[in-house]
């Protein structure tokens, strides 16, 4: 790929990105005959619409009505297969309509996305592995614009603090991002806490104070880590505290109720950092497989009522085929949260949060799972506890992810054989932000005044002009690739 084919100019890229991509936690899981046949639906549409309009296909696709048009397709192929139990929201004529499309794929909502990941290209971590090596070398991104260096590792710039803003806050309609941090040891971590905060202020000294908040990474099964969290707490200003209940010395994770993880939360107590957030679901592999379930979840939840439990990914596994949750069914993934949950006498909205990051980005495949997903997590978590994340830079910018959900609903049948509710604007709004704002503490309004006027609001603005969204996506698509990610410290 050339820089010039990094913005598509023939238009082959779609809006909404429907593919194979993985954060780099799991093994790429390959999309379905019908993704497959919706990707094409959608290509087919943008090729006949574009000419209806007047318009090249690129630009079709850049407008809302490309995005309304893409999900129209998918909704096409979900339907022909049967899969109605879920549908993206979006009237026919919003792919011709720019008032339509506009009405239904853009809002005015305020939007946390409580996981957002960053590389630091001129790292520590690039110094831990040999000089000929060329990490994440094949992603698509490598061929941005900032990577024309001449130097053998310049496209690493593709992944510099100026490409994080670009994708997270002018290409989609973020307003706040919380960084957070891969499993790994101390030692070899690809973002350090001093990468994190050093793009934090990067983004502070450009007017917006409050645009990125971080977490002070810490598995309480490893040697030092216990006491490095006074250090996190005390001099990095961190919003939480995260761990990998899979993740640990000899592959061999922990409960958060063993005595490593009840240690952890007693220390976060002491310290004053309410909020535990936890990998659960999307497994690394076989080894310690029960540590990434959350069996626990509802133990420590009750053990601490005062301290805030974030789930992130919702214990969700890709591979699952989402259905109603049966008490003592013993089935995996997300129903492990709510059984724990059950158990446990953890009611709706008490202290345990469910956040979407890779879990939503998986889902916008099957509307049906995600109808299932969403309903179940909405119910027993709660309304006031499911949290907006997305996992991106991996899947590139999250504005798909962001449009899907905003036209996403679950379909009267499910909900009166279910028990689920119907996703109103009231309750988007409170996925998207409201809801995370308070276990991080932030009030809307406040945000509001401070990011009106900051200079990433003025930049976009500007950017609005001419928006040249990529649509692509970053994280490994296949085998091969994700173990390359590992390798080179995905």
């Amino acid at each position: 790929m050339t820089i010039k084919d990094l913005l598509d100019k023939d238009g082959l890229r779609l809006p909404i990105k429907i593919d194979s991509t993985s954060n780099g936690e799991y093994e790429p899981i390959p999309i379905s005959e019908r993704s497959q046949q919706g990707n094409k639906r959608a290509l087919e549409l943008a090729t006949d619409y574009s000419k209806r309009k007047g318009q090249s296909r690129r630009q079709f696709l850049v407008s809302s009505c490309g995005a309304a048009s893409t999900l129209l397709a998918i909704n096409q192929a979900n339907a022909y297969h049967g899969r109605t139990g879920g549908f993206y929201d979006v009237r026919g004529e919003s792919a011709l309509d720019n008032d339509s499309a506009n009405a239904e794929v853009s809002g005015g909502e305020f939007i946390f996305d409580v996981q957002g990941h960053y590389v630091n290209p001129e790292g520590d971590w690039l110094g831990r592995i040999p000089p000929s090596s060329r990490p994440y070398a094949g992603m698509d991104k490598a061929s941005c614009e900032a990577g024309a260096t001449g130097d053998d590792r310049g496209y690493l710039n593709c992944l510099s603090e100026s490409e994080f803003i670009k994708d997270i806050f002018l290409d989609s309609d973020t307003d706040i991002m919380v960084l957070s941090f891969v499993p790994s040891t101390r030692e070899n971590e690809p973002v350090t806490i001093e990468d994190a905060d050093k793009t934090r202020q990067i983004v502070a000294e450009l007017g917006g104070s409050k645009r990125l908040m971080i977490h002070g990474r810490v598995n309480p099964n490893q040697e030092g880590d216990l006491e490095g969290m006074d250090e996190l707490a005390e001099s990095w200003d961190i919003s939480a505290f995260k761990t990998y209940t899979q993740y640990g010395p000899g592959g061999v994770g922990f409960f958060l109720h063993d005595d490593p993880g009840v240690a952890m939360i007693e220390r976060a107590q002491r310290l004053g950092v309410k909020n535990i957030c936890v990998h659960k679901g999307l497994p690394f592999g076989p080894q310690s497989y029960e540590h990434s379930q959350s069996s626990d979840i509802g133990i420590v939840a009750k053990m601490f009522p005062d301290m805030n439990f974030l789930v992130y990914h919702s214990s969700f596994v890709g591979g699952n085929q989402e259905q109603e949750f049966v008490d003592g069914s013993g089935r995996d993934g997300i129903d492990t949260l709510i059984q724990s949950l059950v158990d446990n006498e953890v009611g709706p909205n008490a202290n345990v949060f469910a956040e979407l990051g890779s879990t939503w980005r998986f889902l916008m495949r099957d509307p049906d799972n995600a109808a299932h997903a969403l309903g179940k997590l909405l119910k027993y978590c709660g309304e006031d506890n499911v949290l907006w994340g997305t996992d991106s830079i991996w899947y590139g910018s999250p504005q798909d992810q962001i449009q899907a959900f905003r036209t996403f609903q679950i379909s009267e049948e499910f909900r009166e054989r279910y028990g689920y509710i119907e996703i109103t604007s009231e309750l988007r709004r409170k996925v998207f932000g409201l809801n995370a704002s308070v276990p991080y503490g932030i009030d809307d309004a406040e945000i509001r005044a401070l990011t009106s006027t900051d200079f990433v609001t003025k930049e976009k603005l500007a950017y609005q002009e001419d928006p040249q969204p990529n649509f692509l996506t970053y994280g490994p698509k296949n085998r091969r690739e994700f173990l390359n990610f590992l390798k080179w410290g995905g």
